[in-house]
């Protein structure tokens, strides 16, 4: 145990993102998920073929089946004790952006001329940041959106399908393997058709195959052209812009600060709590108070959502 945390501590692992400026180990939230995951495990085989590693082990008070009405009891005594003790991560303000913020980081990527009528800028920043905002997916699910997965309104409420696959070229992938339906509006599906007809022309221009199962978010300079976008690429993207925008924004954002923002939104404006989880994609509400900050007032207590 203690060298598995070890190796998590020091960043020796097959799948580490190198970022300038942030240590190269796991922080103390991952090595404790990491953790907690191992523990599971351990009781999992416990249960099913016996003790498999006793120092791990500690003594049981109440059988693996919980007998009905168990939740009323004294949960000090009658909970068994866990491998790992869990941590509170969330006693701090959640990071979130003010609308004003949000703003500057989609303009920094990209602008529209009104009058050449073109975008200014990476169209596909633009795309990326505005599907953020506007639906709180989380990272992995954006880039693993294909066109197939875009239906337009013709006459109707557009929207994403958040579809669960394992065939992802950049490895993304939908949380807990849960899909769902996502709804936007007309400005974002006219950004999506405007980036499509500036994928087309480059696809059309360098005799590339453009397809139903292509990734949205693709590579439109560097790189391989037209390949999958991916999340170092989505966070060096992040790191321009910060370095651009400097105190205007928040330091150290990142693009999860957008599925807060906008689950904080939803709640602020009263949306109930479990149109908020489905949109989320959550299994369950989870009502656990958390502080916003200063700017929501009473009504920023009702919940964390994202």
């Amino acid at each position: 145990m203690s060298g598995f945390i070890g190796w998590l501590n020091s960043g020796d692992l097959p799948t580490a993102r190198r970022r300038p400026g942030k240590p190269a180990g796991c922080g103390p939230r991952t090595v404790s998920l990491g953790l907690a995951a191992l523990a599971s495990f351990y009781e999992w085989s416990e249960r099913q073929y016996g003790i498999v590693a006793p120092r791990l082990g500690r003594a049981r008070r109440d059988p693996a089946f919980r007998p009905f009405l168990v939740h009323l009891r004294d949960r000090r005594h009658d909970q068994p004790a866990a491998l790992v003790p869990r941590r509170r991560w969330h006693a701090g303000p959640t990071p979130v952006f003010l609308p004003v913020q949000v703003q500057r980081i989609l303009d920094a990527a990209a602008t529209f001329d009104s009058a050449d009528r073109s975008w200014a800028g990476n169209l596909r920043d633009r795309l990326l940041f505005e599907i953020l905002a506007e639906t709180g997916l989380r990272l992995g699910e954006v880039l693993g959106v294909r066109h197939e997965d875009w239906v337009v309104g013709r006459g109707a409420t557009p929207y994403l399908k958040v579809v669960p696959r394992e065939d992802n070229a950049d490895g993304a992938r939908v949380k807990n393997m849960r899909g769902r339906r996502v709804f936007v509006s007309d400005r974002l599906e006219c950004l999506y058709g405007d980036f499509l007809y500036q994928v087309g022309d480059l696809a059309d221009r360098h005799g590339l195959p453009l397809r139903d199962t292509d990734p949205v978010l693709v590579n439109t300079g560097g790189g391989r052209l037209l390949s999958a976008m991916t999340p170092s690429g989505v966070y060096r993207v992040v790191e321009r812009l910060q370095s651009r925008l400097g105190d205007s924004v928040p330091a150290g954002w990142t693009p999860h600060w957008f599925r807060h923002t906008h689950a904080t939104a939803l709640l602020l404006n009263g949306v109930p709590e479990h149109v908020v989880m489905r949109r989320l994609g959550h299994a369950q509400v989870h009502a656990r108070p958390v502080r916003v900050g200063d700017r929501g007032g009473g009504a920023a207590q009702r919940g964390r959502m994202a």
